[in-house]
């Protein structure tokens, strides 16, 4: 986009450009993620048959590789940014977790609980831990 645009958006908009297309970025790479994943799903084999799914590992690393580096390169700028990163990480963080107990909790009702789920969610809770802890000695 040209410079003198970026200013005129900037003086009568109030837009900052580059936060604008960082999000918009962040959010179609979550989207063609999330929707990558439902082809996993697929109960009814409609979108996508079985015998295709070690096909799209490459394109679901890909894309978790550019999810990665979003949420590595993202650095906040103002107060008011850093609330609204704040409040989406701790609503990611909480929905993942209670997703996991619940799916926990549902195949304990079955007899058989899956060791990934209770893997993840420790990974989970340890990596919050180590971050608090980071943060508190680097801070």
């Amino acid at each position: 986009m040209p410079d003198f645009l970026k200013k005129l958006l900037r003086k009568y908009l109030h837009i900052n450009i580059n936060m604008k297309t960082k999000f918009v970025g962040e959010v179609i790479i979550s989207l063609a993620l999330i929707g990558l994943l439902v082809f996993y799903i697929n109960p009814l084999d409609l979108l996508m048959p079985h015998a295709l799914h070690p096909f799209m590992v490459p394109f679901l690393i890909v894309l978790f590789v550019i999810f990665a580096g979003f949420l590595w390169k993202e650095k906040p700028g103002d107060e008011r940014e850093q609330m609204h990163k704040f409040i989406a990480s701790r609503s990611a963080y909480f929905a993942t977790i209670a997703t996991l107990i619940i799916g926990v909790i549902l195949q304990s009702f079955k007899g058989e609980i899956d060791p990934f789920l209770i893997i993840a969610i420790c990974i989970g809770l340890l990596a919050k831990i180590v971050a608090l802890i980071y943060g508190h000695i680097r801070h």
